[in-house]
């Protein structure tokens, strides 16, 4: 990504490795996370990929703890073996495991809870 790109950002982007599930319909992909933002997603894009793109997704992150991490998404792009997710919902019960795993690979973590009050 260019730097012109990261400076767009209003969300800070962090990598992080962790298994995730994206599922839509009856189809379940079993994949990578790239990384993870407040408002997106990447993880990596499977061999068989046949979803329906403009159809929503639900990712299911598996914490290193044994949790699950629910969001809700729509595809943005796909490129290079990657995929980009928007968030569009984050239930209630997951907006604090969200901020947490973020929290946790961030050197500042007031700066996640600054843009979470940007959500709000």
């Amino acid at each position: 990504m260019s730097e012109t790109a990261r400076e767009r950002r209003a969300f800070s982007r962090v990598a992080i490795d962790l298994p995730v599930d994206v599922h839509q319909g009856g189809s379940v992909w079993h994949q990578r996370l790239i990384d993870l933002s407040l408002v997106g997603v990447a993880t990596d894009q499977p061999d068989l990929w046949d979803a329906q793109y403009n159809e929503p997704f639900t990712l299911m992150i598996h914490l290193d703890d044994g949790g699950k991490l629910e969001l809700h998404a729509y595809l943005q792009h796909v490129e290079a073996g990657r995929l980009g997710f928007s968030v569009q919902h984050v239930d209630r019960e997951n907006i604090q495991p969200l901020q947490r795993l973020l929290e946790a690979h961030v050197e500042d973590p007031a700066i996640i809870a600054e843009e979470l009050g940007q959500l709000e």
